[in-house]
């Protein structure tokens, strides 16, 4: 069977060397040579996120972490902050797991206003704040250093950041922004398999932590920092990720993470350039995303048609999310993708355009 090249934000493309390196036979998860594995790989991301906190591997989903963010370091109260269907998963997730939660929810296309939850903040009894880096839902990137700024001004509120399709794209100096959590899984930008997920937690983080009660016992933060310590996990981890992690981190760190930054600018650059052109961009101008493009039909077709148009071609582009499937199409343009993947892509997404006028 003919595989589609993935232009959906996740799981993305994966470099050949990658698939090889997780396809190597298994090793004991309690060896010196698993240690040694994870203590590289926990050292690489440390160097990608520009910090000296602790890293915690977990063999689960991002959304795993984001749970587990809330059950660690939440006792009672959280705002929660969105501008799509990733930030609400935030408040969803806080409530099943018996918080009182607040949500502000900012426009479908719109960034998250730091100034807004500056003056939710300012009204007091928030343990911790919820920010999605880059909704994926809708194309848009929310201003991370302004709102690091602002949490800066709330000492006892901690900040907890999904950075799913932003982290390996997108420069995030963990330490200097003085972040508390900063997760992702590593499907999207990272571009391995899916499977694994990746969170650095600040040091005044797990002093919370150690303060909260029903942490947990798969995602306890705290004995999984214990075991990170010792280079391990808590529980049998994916050791074909770890393997991929090694080779994929390398190769991140290789390409250098400013190189990789500018590379998927101009790779969004390309895409939004084509979208503005011929259709219209769902997300404000101010706050286009470097890795996913939505792109507004504006009632001219079906978003499916060109989806199946586009998959009978040998390209996978994504829906629209939720409310927006019938309205938008999504397309990625992260992780191990190259420009001229992108005008390859284009052009079969004009000649569906073309045979419709």
């Amino acid at each position: 069977m003919h595989r589609l090249k993935l232009f959906i934000p996740g799981p993305t493309e994966v470099a050949q060397e990658v698939l090889e390196a997780m396809a190597r036979p298994p090793i004991g998860h309690r060896t010196p040579e698993a240690k040694e594995l994870i203590l590289t790989v926990s050292g690489q991301v440390r160097e990608m996120l520009r910090t000296r906190q602790t890293v915690l591997l977990s063999t689960s989903s991002a959304t795993g972490l984001m749970e587990a963010a809330i059950r660690n370091l939440v006792r009672r109260k959280v705002l929660c902050t969105s501008c799509g269907a990733f930030g609400k998963r935030w408040y969803e997730i806080a409530l099943a797991n018996g918080k009182e939660a607040e949500l502000v929810h900012f426009p479908e296309g719109k960034p998250v206003d730091p100034e807004v939850i500056d003056r939710k903040l300012a009204q007091g009894g928030f343990e911790a704040v919820t920010f999605v880096h880059n909704e994926t839902s809708t194309g848009v990137i929310s201003p991370l250093e302004a709102m690091a700024e602002v949490v800066r001004h709330h000492p006892d509120v901690l900040l907890l950041v999904d950075a799913v399709t932003s982290m390996g794209a997108v420069p995030i100096a963990f330490d200097e922004l003085g972040l508390d959590v900063c997760l992702a899984s590593v499907q999207k930008a990272l571009a391995l398999p899916p499977g694994f997920a990746i969170c650095v937690v600040s040091d005044r983080a797990l002093e919370r932590a150690a303060k909260v009660d029903a942490r947990g016992y798969y995602f306890d933060f705290l004995e999984m920092a214990r075991r990170a310590a010792e280079g391990q996990t808590p529980i049998t981890p994916s050791l074909p990720h770890l393997f991929g992690l090694r080779v994929q981190l390398q190769r991140i760190l290789t390409e250098g993470m400013e190189a990789r930054y500018q590379r998927h600018l101009r790779m969004a650059r390309l895409v939004q350039d084509w979208a503005r052109q011929r259709l219209a961009l769902f997300a404000e101008e101010s706050s286009l995303s470097p890795t996913v493009t939505a792109v507004d039909t504006m009632g001219r077709f079906p978003p499916r048609e060109l989806i199946q148009y586009a998959r009978q071609h040998g390209f996978l582009v994504a829906s629209g999310y939720g409310p927006l499937k019938d309205r938008t199409f999504r397309i990625a343009h992260m992780g191990e993708l190259q420009e001229a993947d992108l005008k390859e892509l284009l052009q079969c997404l004009e000649s569906f355009l073309s045979s419709r006028s």
